[in-house]
């Protein structure tokens, strides 16, 4: 699903609401979980799941097409932990 499917899904369960508000509560939570990881914070949905950042080192990596070494430097990368309930959604009958 990409942005625009889950915009029409949310906007066709409320019918209350217009696409174009739909887009903007989309977005405005995007950009909320988006600030709070930048700012080191971790983003929790209960039975959803977790946002969070995690270090990666600085490494020396490889250009694919060339081959040539490259120095890799150390950043965060973002994080996501499946909630309890998410997990036991997507297991639904597979025992």
């Amino acid at each position: 699903m990409i942005r625009s499917e889950l915009v029409a899904a949310v906007a066709e369960a409320n019918p209350h609401l217009t696409v174009r508000d739909v887009e903007r509560i989309v977005t405005t939570i995007f950009d909320a979980i988006t600030a709070a990881l930048a700012s080191g914070r971790r983003v929790e949905l209960r039975g959803f799941g977790a946002f969070s950042t995690r270090a990666r080192d600085a490494r020396t990596g490889r250009n694919p097409r060339t081959g040539e070494t490259v120095a890799v430097d150390a950043k965060r990368v973002p994080y996501f932990k499946p909630g309890k309930e998410l997990r036991e959604r997507l297991n639904v009958g597979e025992d």
